[in-house]
């Protein structure tokens, strides 16, 4: 008799497992066979179920002859589901095994000149357990995006990718393929078919020239092609490169000019148009791509993104580059905001609430050898993940590929390396896993990307995760269940008594067992004993409970003090069913003996000419007491034909003084135009705490009827000569009106 290693009835229990526990997908499997694998001896019930389910015998083999295992080959009903029909057969004692008809092919390895010579080590792995692709093909520190490959995961013409940058050479030999077409118009008839607002927009939209072509020439538009071939360039063709993504559709949208400038205005045009394709037409777009950044916060710019975030649209965005000013090296996004990499989704703007999940992907860029690229830029709070992005080749217009271009201003050859190369790599994978998972929400795909980071030394406390995109281990992970602790704060005292802080522990879905999980608080600023009450125990949910809460009892004095914080912690999971997510919860004392700074609103018309904040204390303080005030653009803004006369001050309050007067100039223009806001902002209080660091200064038109055509956007013309030396030499002056981020 034939020798197995397994018992039989591990053999059949773990065939079946590997049954059920997939999606059966009929590219898998030839419909309508199925294996049955059985000791001689059960044939007769094989054919006795086969009668009832109507299911006929094909063919009866007796595979090695004597007293081994038979095969029977059965043919089942198109119509009927082979899943139950095999569990029937799975019920009879005696049967090993029962298999639909797998279908066999070969892996997905690119043959692709720029992946098998060796040039795309964005693309490769570290070749274990196997090795992908040839000898040239390895490199611990790339995205592993061949893995994915060699699992025939490769990408959907179904998954649609806008690509926000200048314009992209739709006709490339190594592109044209994977160029997303609008369905609803009719190429060339001068109509707007679809009814969007934009005629001919056959394959995206120019915001640049306000015109339909996404490609404007070889010269003009290499920055966007590029992005693009690393995004979704055709891989296993034959000829150039592979993209992360070798299937994929992909949508233009030029928003930099030859120059790689822009607007906020014409960026936030782009996003509105993406976002009201996927709305109203179904137009399945996973995620945007936005090798780009500007270096002020744009109110529209920002709602905008969280609109599309609404119709389930990610924004990967690149974290930025050093300039020269810098000396080219990266700077810290948590202290110098880049956006769109530094917008959150769940943090509103003005007129728009927060979306109902995070849909920014922030993107650093390191180097082949694993390090941290000295021109990217990093923020442990505002950059989520890194990816490859130094000297990575890719398509260029003209059917050309490259991995460096001849700089005019520098006058020799620079590498294509940048945080915006980092990007697509990232939104390639996103693209894979859509198509891997097309149920997938947007917030477990960027879930998926981000925890499944490779933790990476150069890494550690300069992104949030600490860690490198990992293609495959993305596609891989499984979303567990989290439970976290919420971060909360309370008064020291209320009426009079002690206050207390209540922290939410929840569990993000709910689980069919009971399960328990520690707590316990630890110190901060605040002392166990003399601020707050320690405590720790063993919280137990119920089957489907999610949410308990917590009291920790506050300790009232009366010393005026800053305020003050402690943690509490969650430990000792007792289900494996889930993980411990946010964790520990910071508990804020808010201290009621120390003054506290406020800031006043103001709305008014233009004409009034000065708007006048007060900045008072909550309670006389008996020692000095200052504060820095400055104000921030909105929609307002403070440069060349300003709306208002920007300042920067520090306030001193002398003992007993409790208010002080700022005037804000506010320039009366004759132009009709939007509502517009701008900020004063309270930082670096002594003394006091602040428990209102904003004022709000709402200017009012006064000068009749909003033109159409006035939209705050970010332009040369709005930014005055301080304006810019403040932010780049004469030189970078020239080259950028909006960051592009590209080395």
């Amino acid at each position: 008799m034939r020798s197995i290693n397994l018992k039989k009835n591990d053999f059949r229990r773990l065939s079946l497992e590997n049954l059920e526990g997939r999606s059966l997908l009929a590219a898998d499997f030839v419909p309508g066979e199925l294996f049955v694998q059985y000791e001689p001896a059960v044939f007769s019930g094989i054919a006795s179920i086969s009668r009832a389910q109507n299911v006929k015998i094909v063919e009866r083999r007796d595979v090695f002859g004597n007293d081994s295992l038979d095969v029977v080959k059965l043919s089942v009903s198109k119509d009927m589901d082979l899943l139950k029909v095999a569990q029937e057969y799975a019920k009879l004692p005696g049967v090993v095994s029962v298999d639909p008809n797998w279908i066999t092919e070969k892996f997905a390895v690119s043959n692709d000149p720029g992946y098998s010579q060796g040039w795309l080590w964005g693309m490769y792995s570290d070749d274990s357990p196997a090795q992908f692709g040839g000898p040239l093909t390895g490199n611990v520190f790339g995205s592993g995006a061949e893995e994915a490959w060699g699992a025939n995961i490769t990408g959907s013409n179904q998954v649609v990718i806008a690509v926000l940058d200048s314009g992209v050479d739709i006709n490339h030999e190594d592109l044209r393929q994977n160029i997303w077409v609008n369905p609803g118009e009719i190429p060339g008839n001068g109509k707007d078919d679809d009814k969007n607002g934009f005629i001919d927009d056959v394959n995206g939209w120019d915001f640049i020239n306000n015109d339909n072509s996404v490609f404007d020439g070889i010269s003009t538009d290499p920055h966007g092609t590029h992005v693009a071939g690393t995004l979704g360039a055709v891989g296993g063709n034959g000829i150039g490169v592979a993209g992360v993504a070798w299937n994929v559709k992909i949508l233009p949208l030029r928003t930099l000019d030859s120059n790689g400038r822009g607007t906020a205005d014409q960026a936030s045009q782009a996003i509105e148009y993406l976002t009201k394709l996927k709305a109203n037409q179904k137009v399945n777009i996973v995620a945007m791509n936005n090798s780009w950044g500007i270096s002020r916060y744009e109110p529209r710019l920002h709602a905008a993104v969280i609109n599309a975030a609404n119709e389930g649209i990610l924004c990967i965005a690149a974290a930025g580059n050093g300039l020269k000013s810098t000396n080219y090296l990266g700077t810290n996004n948590d202290v110098m905001n880049v956006y769109p990499a530094s917008f959150s989704t769940l943090e509103p703007t003005i007129g728009t609430a927060p979306a109902r999940y995070e849909s920014v992907i922030s993107v650093a860029a390191i180097d082949s050898v694993g390090e941290l690229a000295s021109f990217s830029n990093f923020g442990f709070e505002s950059v989520d993940i890194a990816a490859p992005g130094v000297e990575i080749l890719s398509t260029v217009p003209g059917n050309r590929y490259e991995n460096a271009f001849w700089d005019v201003e520098e006058e020799g050859w620079a590498p294509w390396s940048g945080t915006s190369m980092a990007a697509p790599h990232v939104t390639g994978a996103v693209a894979l896993y859509a198509a891997a998972k097309p149920d997938a929400s947007p917030s477990t795909i960027r879930e998926a990307i981000l925890r499944s980071a490779t933790p990476t030394t150069s890494l550690s406390g300069r992104t949030a995760t600490g860690g490198r995109l990992s293609v495959m281990d993305a596609i891989n992970y499984t979303a567990w269940p989290t439970v976290s602790v919420s971060s909360a704060q309370g008064l020291e005292s209320v009426n009079g008594t002690a206050g207390w802080i209540n922290f939410d522990v929840s569990i993000s879905d709910e689980l069919s067992e009971s399960f328990s999980v520690n707590f316990a608080t630890s110190n901060g600023t605040a002392i166990a004993g003399s601020d707050y009450g320690a405590a720790s125990g063993t919280l137990t949910f119920r089957p489907g409970e999610t949410t308990q809460r917590i009291r920790i009892e506050l300790i009232d004095d009366n010393r005026a003090e800053s305020n003050e914080n402690f943690l509490i912690r969650l430990s000792d999971l007792s289900t494996a069913s889930a993980r411990l997510g946010s964790n520990p919860g910071v508990g804020t004392i808010l201290n009621d003996d120390t003054p506290q700074l406020i800031v006043n609103d103001v709305t008014s018309s233009e004409s009034a000419g000065t708007f006048q904040f007060t900045v008072s204390l909550t309670a006389v303080s008996q020692s000095r007491v200052t504060v820095r005030v400055a104000t921030a653009d909105g929609a307002a803004k403070s440069a060349k034909n300003a709306d208002y006369t920007s300042f920067a001050t520090t306030l001193t309050f002398n003992p007993g003084e409790t208010s002080k007067t700022i005037s804000v100039r506010i320039r009366n223009d004759r132009k009709a135009e939007q509502v517009e806001r701008f900020f004063v902002n309270l930082s670096r209080a002594t003394g006091v705490g602040i428990l209102d660091s904003q004022g709000v200064g709402t200017i009012i038109d006064d000068d009749g009827k909003v033109a159409r055509t006035s939209l705050a956007g970010l332009s040369l013309n709005s930014m005055s000569e301080s304006d810019w030396d403040d932010l780049f030499d004469e030189k970078i002056k020239r080259r950028f009106a909006w960051l592009l981020l590209r080395s």
